[in-house]
């Protein structure tokens, strides 16, 4: 759906699938130019393997962009990623949520803030390393292996940025992504994917909330469903709803096993009970995104949902609830439902839509 030799904008992370990305754009006769964000304090997260983002990742996208002859530029996004995503992540925990900041950087940082910077290059289209599929209408799809598939990730784009999108690797699986970077000759080719949160130093997010939001830390009581106090805990930033390790109450509960069941942050008690006590069968969805055409049906629809990212999707129907709001009746109860994040509407392959599932 791209003019031959049109100028694209890859965004480029310093791994392996955006560097793929840009070498098959450049490969299929493209003008690609490599943009790469800063997003935050590199003094900190550099020495971290595993990460994303980081200094010695800017270093890998700049060596990639020099083996394949393009121009690259490093912009310095780290106060627009800051606001939008890093604080938004901690008043997350702060409300007894569970954010998701990668659908927060992709709604906010890299679908708005860059791609109007890909705009202003004169570029046609910007691309991403994602495994997800782009089709005309625009219409966005699970990629082909559903083991890498990133749509869940992108639910949040809206119509006019998707027509804006590419995403080459929708085909591919991570193995032949990398047989391309090794037949081009990338210097990333066998570069470890990234594991953690990219802001996060060391693996432990609760070092950002002590640093921006500590009363997210605040100790409190464990207490099961009828307010019986069973413990204590060290900060309900700590939690997330199902969890089921780490909450520190050994064998005096009995012999079923215990599950976070809600997160109370105004009085910072954390109710446990028994795993059929997660069991959801309604979830509220608000800042609702609709990627299909037209309105939402106001009578509802029948579609399959996902409610965390690395789940099978679930049937169940949709039903607005006034502006930017939804209500979710699953067919079959849900265990595990977690406020603050994303429910992701699918039919078929096709991505609807979703929203943020609320308290």
């Amino acid at each position: 759906m791209l003019r031959a030799m049109s100028r694209i904008v890859v965004a480029m992370s310093g791994g392996v699938d955006s560097s793929a990305t840009a070498a098959l754009l450049k490969e299929q006769g493209h003008e690609v130019v490599g943009v790469t964000l800063q997003l935050y304090d590199h003094g900190r997260a550099a020495p971290r393997a595993g990460s994303c983002c980081a200094m010695p990742d800017i270093r890998d996208a700049r060596r990639v962009a020099d083996a394949l002859g393009i121009p690259h530029y490093v912009l310095d996004f780290e106060d627009r990623f800051r606001s939008a995503v890093i604080d938004d992540f901690a008043e997350g925990y702060r409300r007894g949520e569970t954010p998701n900041p990668c659908i927060r950087c992709n709604q906010t940082v890299k679908f708005r803030d860059l791609l109007e910077v890909a705009r202003d290059l004169g570029a046609e289209a910007l691309a991403t390393g994602h495994y997800a599929r782009w089709e005309s209408g625009p219409e966005l799809h699970r990629g082909k292996d559903e083991t890498r598939d990133q749509s869940y990730f992108l639910f949040a784009v809206t119509r006019e940025q998707l027509a804006f999108l590419r995403f080459p690797l929708a085909d591919l699986d991570k193995d032949a992504t990398r047989a391309i970077a090794r037949r081009l000759g990338l210097p990333v080719a066998d570069k470890p994917d990234s594991q953690d949160i990219c802001f996060v130093p060391g693996g432990d997010y609760t070092e950002v909330l002590a640093a921006l939001r500590p009363e997210a830390l605040r100790p409190g009581e464990i207490v099961d469903l009828d307010g019986r106090v069973l413990g204590r805990h060290d900060g309900l930033g700590r939690f997330t709803v199902g969890q089921r390790r780490g909450l520190g109450l050994g064998d005096a509960t009995g012999t079923e096993p215990l599950y976070a069941i809600r997160l109370e942050p105004e009085s910072a008690r954390l109710v446990v009970g028994p795993r059929a006590a997660l069991l959801r069968d309604h979830v509220t969805l608000h800042d609702v995104n609709w990627l299909a055409e037209g309105e939402m049906p106001a009578e509802g629809f029948d579609a399959e949902v996902k409610l965390r990212s690395r789940q099978p999707p679930v049937a169940a129907r949709i039903l607005p609830a006034g502006k930017s709001r939804a209500e979710v009746r699953l067919d079959s109860p849900f265990a595990g439902v977690a406020p603050g994040q994303a429910c992701v509407f699918y039919r078929g392959s096709r991505v609807l839509g979703g929203g943020w599932i609320s308290r």
